[in-house]
């Protein structure tokens, strides 16, 4: 075999996979590990950004963007739930740079290498995993590995019950005048126009009192044009959070699954998805990098113990149950977003709303976070959701993480 384990993809899920398996703890050993890859071009996605909360402590701080230990959600009429969540702070991460700190920490490391290939093919069997691909100037790729970890986006979504967008677009701004509080992030700001199915919110991350990140962010069935992105971010930056005079920096865009369906974690013998292939994205609320440190730091652990480095299932299924729940609530129109997760910021600690939102809770404290959903809309879902058949859904879209 060419090595013990391949990993497809160099995205979050393919990095942090690789950084847990070949930084073991001292005294254990490491597995040969070959990351793939694809050249640049089009199937190499743009600079992007990951956001997640986490201890002042964590293993990623030195390649951090920004971080604050203050958050903020306001309501449609603006009213403002300002906390510090005990023990949490929120942390933005470029694709870019983690991808460096990723990358130079595993520089010089015996049995890791880095190779560049589109893979078109990856199979499984009794002998082994193969992965099979065009190398950067077109010639065949080869691999044969004991175990492959594919973190490539899947091509189209399995059946779902319910299947909503999270999408995005973004502007890295720079204002005439001192407009941002840099230690306060907002997470959610619903002084936005509201789709008819789903949720919208503006999202400001500073990072400078001239400079942050203001997207607009909507829960909804289908993505918008860039007039309607556009027209949606002029709106919110200048009639909501009246910038005044700002230039545009930079752009990033998204699109991210929000959906009940059921991703299985084995492809064939030998052969497991990672990342949001593997089923790593929060259903209700898109979020994905938690989990993939979950996924990756139990394959590392399982590896080391001398098991099949299986990943775990990426979230309970308590909390996709929850989940199914309120997407189709969401997608009927049964429940109002904005005022649903304003209320949640409003009423409960923040940690305690940002570990669920993660779903870090347990049953005690999901129990506790029940009180305060709209009790009637969400049993009438619950109890229907087991007679909804899971329909095909189509290739996802533009494809993105936050």
């Amino acid at each position: 075999m060419d090595a013990e384990i391949v990993i497809v993809g160099a995205g979050a899920a393919g990095l942090s996979l690789a950084h847990h398996l070949c930084a073991p703890p001292p005294g254990a050993r490491a597995p040969s590990v070959a990351l793939v890859e694809p050249p640049p071009g089009p199937r190499s996605p743009a600079v992007r950004t990951w956001c997640h909360w986490g201890p002042p402590d964590g293993p990623y701080d030195a390649a951090l963007t920004a971080s604050w230990d203050r958050l903020r959600v306001r309501d449609r009429a603006g009213r403002a739930s300002v906390g510090v969540p005990r023990g949490l702070r929120y942390k933005m991460l470029r694709s870019d740079v983690f991808e460096r700190f990723v990358l130079d920490g595993l520089g010089g490391r015996t049995g890791f290498v880095r190779e560049t290939a589109t893979v078109t093919g990856v199979a499984g069997g009794p002998g082994g995993a193969v992965v099979e691909g065009r190398d950067a100037h077109g010639r065949p790729y080869r691999r044969t590995a004991r175990w492959v970890f594919d973190s490539r986006p899947p091509d189209a979504l399995p059946p779902a019950r319910t299947t909503l967008l999270q999408h995005f677009r973004g502007w890295f701004v720079r204002t005439a005048e001192p407009r941002f509080d840099t230690g306060c992030a907002d997470l959610m700001d619903f002084r936005t126009p509201q789709p008819a199915h789903g949720l919208s919110f503006g999202y400001v991350l500073p990072l400078g009192p001239c400079r942050a990140l203001v997207e607009y962010t909507e829960f909804s069935r289908a993505p918008l044009d860039d007039a309607g992105y556009e027209a949606a971010l002029r709106g919110y930056t200048g009639e909501v959070l009246r910038l005044g005079a700002f230039e545009v920096t930079g752009t990033e865009q998204g699109v991210i699954p929000m959906t009940d369906a059921r991703f299985p974690r084995t492809g064939a013998p030998g052969v497991f998805r990672v990342g949001t292939a593997g089923g790593a994205t929060r259903p209700s609320t898109g979020y994905t990098f938690a989990a993939v440190q979950r996924q990756a730091r139990h394959v590392a652990d399982r590896y080391r113990r001398g098991l099949p480095p299986v990943p775990p299932a990426p979230h309970s299924r308590r909390s996709r149950a929850m989940d199914a729940v309120l997407l189709r609530a969401l997608d009927r129109g049964r429940v109002d977003g904005a005022a649903f997760f304003a209320r949640l910021f409003a009423t409960l600690p923040p940690e305690r709303v940002l570990t669920f939102l993660d779903g870090g809770t347990g049953l005690r404290e999901d129990l506790a976070i029940g009180c305060h959903v709209p009790w009637w809309p969400m049993t009438r879902t619950a109890l229907e959701l087991p007679f909804l058949r899971r329909r095909p859904a189509g290739a996802p879209p533009h494809r993105g993480e936050k």
